[in-house]
């Protein structure tokens, strides 16, 4: 089984990188992390558009929700 490999491992073996090699290590980084970011961000995104179609919601269930909502507001013991 392989050795665990912490943050704190790699930040010990950069130290001993010349500052040519830290320059290539954090190029490859970035274009590590362009490449999982463009994967993440080119999965399109659900359309919300006519969500709530199909529902009868009317001004008397909007009402209704209100009252509920605020049917205790404002309280005494606040």
């Amino acid at each position: 089984m392989g050795k665990l490999v912490t943050l704190e491992n790699v930040l010990e073996l950069v130290k001993h990188l010349s500052p040519v090699d830290k320059v290539r290590l954090i190029q490859g980084i970035v274009a590590d992390l362009e490449r999982e970011l463009q994967a993440t961000q080119s999965t399109p995104r659900k359309s919300l558009r006519g969500l709530w179609r199909g529902l009868d919601i009317t001004e008397e269930d909007i009402a209704e929700a209100r009252r509920e909502m605020w049917g205790d507001f404002p309280r005494e013991d606040i």
